[in-house]
């Protein structure tokens, strides 16, 4: 941590890896917000800071500026995490050729995401269910129920938790 930059050696590397997925991220972002948003790893010169190397910023298109993630809405943070979460997998298969990621769960967060939002972050996850790969979703919201072909219906009752299983063939 001795440098301009007051990097550890293992922040270093932390960051090489940290890029890549942003690389992979970058791509699903930009399908999910028509290309409005890039992630950026900040690259302050700022001491002290414990996350140092490891923070993030947006480029906004429709601004022409950079800025923190956390002036992102809602609807905005959740693409962004979402596509974190898809980037890393997708970094992780692409390091690893043997490693293949076949299931994925996401809890929530598509109540904050206006129409257009929900249908964007529909298609790719629709595009990752692919046949070779299986996609879980968690939500109260209605037209997630309509779309998803499978379902697992918990039911709470005096009795205790029931779960039904709930196949349709078209959706």
């Amino acid at each position: 941590g001795n440098n301009s930059k007051y990097l550890t050696f293992e922040r270093y590397v932390l960051i090489g890896y940290f890029e890549n997925i942003l690389k992979h991220a970058n791509v699903r972002l930009s399908k999910m917000t028509d290309g409005r948003f890039v992630l950026y790893r900040k690259e302050d010169q700022s001491k002290g800071s414990s996350q140092k190397g490891l923070e993030l910023e947006v480029f906004d298109y429709e601004t022409g500026k950079k800025r923190d993630v956390k002036t992102l809405s809602g609807g905005e943070t959740f693409k962004a995490a979402l596509s974190l979460a898809l980037g890393l997998a997708d970094a992780i298969e692409n390091k690893v050729g043997h490693i293949s990621i076949e299931t994925l769960f996401i809890d929530e967060g598509f109540g904050t995401l206006d129409d257009k939002s929900l249908h964007q972050a529909i298609d790719i996850l629709l595009e990752l269910n692919d046949g070779t790969k299986s996609i879980g979703i968690i939500s109260h919201v209605q037209e997630l129920k309509d779309i998803i072909p499978t379902k697992l219906v918990v039911t709470k009752s005096t009795d205790g938790s029931r779960f039904s299983v709930i196949h349709c063939l078209s959706f």
